[in-house]
């Protein structure tokens, strides 16, 4: 159906209204790393706020008070997690996966490729996206917590080869 009433318009257009309005403040009151790049786990509370936020402003069996009491939960429960996270190693273990070497001095890890479900095509495109057209001028290309595909160059400083950990320190498992 097309259209109904403007009654239910206006009342998505006010539920929509004061819904984004307190959703705004909640953000601002939960900080920064609410809206950071994000890990599996920070992606995961994105979209539940977002499906609250819809639910809210749609349903006509949802007040604007549960709609807010639903996201200031969420925002909560991502605040504390991440509160806990930055206190506890053991916490961060459970939270946030490490991140892993796809490829390391000239040679494609097939393992973490196969396990992060990522191809060579992949990674020799995140290395001209970082402007190195030729495989022998990286010296590894890491999978990060939040996805992105870091390109670490060669340099001619001797010193600077050694500041990247070895590979067994970033493998998963």
């Amino acid at each position: 159906m097309w259209f109904e009433d403007f009654n239910s318009v206006v009342v998505v257009l006010t539920k929509g209204t004061i819904c984004f309005i307190g959703l705004v403040f909640f953000l601002r009151l939960s900080g920064k790393r609410t809206l950071s790049k994000m890990n599996a786990f920070d992606f995961v509370m994105t979209v539940t706020m977002g499906s609250t936020l819809a639910t809210t402003i749609i349903s006509k069996d949802v007040t604007i008070v549960e709609g807010m009491a639903a996201l200031g939960i969420i925002i909560l429960v991502q605040y504390i997690i991440a509160w806990l996270e930055v206190r506890s190693d053991v916490f961060q273990e459970i939270i946030k996966s490490k991140p892993t070497v796809l490829f390391y001095e000239g040679s494609y890890q097939k393992d973490n490729l196969c396990q992060e479900r990522i191809t060579e095509v992949e990674v020799l495109a995140s290395m001209r996206n970082n402007g190195m057209s030729d495989p022998a001028q990286v010296k590894a290309v890491i999978l990060e917590t939040d996805g992105r595909l870091s390109v670490i160059p060669y340099t001619n400083d001797k010193k600077d080869l050694k500041t990247l950990s070895p590979v067994s320190d970033f493998m998963e498992g």
